[in-house]
């Protein structure tokens, strides 16, 4: 346990900026001060910072302390494979999510061609909207490999998907191929989104691989324009020249 302090520093502090309780610009507690804290040497507390640092939660000024970084809320990263629960918790913010379809079907030739499988091949289908502060502003649509994700339930969906892949099927999942696009609405998006007069959403296309290269899940996550803002966060490192 004491091998992973580091992380519960870089979680517990995550969090509460995500939150809000550390606000942008306000400076943490010292090196020292999150030592007595956590019952750990500095080099431990060090490698937490850095952590946030490299997450862009932080900026670490030298001779100054470390401070909070702009990072608001309803900022959806682009790189990182986290689950929409997972988000949602962390950045602390009242959402539901409303489940419509969870089916087991033939892909079909546009699905297949995407995970690269057979036109008969069983997949699961899964829509699902998210609603954040009762309006409906991501559409979330998945197919699954049905021969490596088995007994899903309208249940599990409504919940998360990824806890039931990892903690009860026990997959790896290891990482993810992203497009973004702005497309013009269809008609999923007029029926299962509340969109007002938008005519364009942004899409998110994922193609998700388990920890041997299996890629086993094709989705695609269509998100309100006004709402969102897909973000990375690049630290540049300088290379001294020798």
């Amino acid at each position: 346990m004491k091998n992973n302090i580091f992380l519960t520093l870089y979680k517990e502090v995550a969090q509460q900026i995500d939150a809000g309780v550390l606000p942008p610009g306000s400076k943490l507690p010292s090196e020292h001060e999150f030592a007595a804290t956590y019952d750990t040497s500095r080099e431990t507390v060090r490698k937490g910072l850095n952590m946030l640092a490299q997450h862009g939660y932080i900026n670490k000024v030298k001779g100054k302390g470390s401070f909070v970084l702009n990072n608001g809320k309803l900022k959806f990263p682009v790189s990182g494979l986290v689950s929409y629960k997972e988000l949602s918790e962390r950045m602390g913010y009242l959402s539901r999510t409303i489940v419509y379809v969870t089916e087991c079907v033939p892909a079909g030739e546009e699905i297949a061609r995407e995970l690269k499988v057979s036109a008969d091949h069983l997949v699961w289908k899964v829509i699902r909207a998210r609603e954040i502060d009762n309006e409906r502003v991501i559409l979330d649509i998945d197919y699954l490999l049905a021969d490596v994700v088995s007994g899903l339930t309208k249940e599990i969906t409504t919940d998360s998907i990824y806890h039931y892949l990892e903690q009860t099927l026990q997959l790896k999942i290891s990482y993810a191929e992203k497009i973004i696009t702005v497309d013009q609405v269809n008609e999923l998006d007029q029926s299962f989104m509340d969109l007002g007069e938008d005519s364009h959403v942004v899409v998110v296309r994922g193609y998700v691989h388990l920890e041997d290269t299996t890629l086993f899940q094709y989705t695609e996550s269509r998100h309100r324009l006004d709402k969102f803002q897909f973000v990375d966060f690049a630290r540049r490192i300088v290379v001294e020249e020798s």
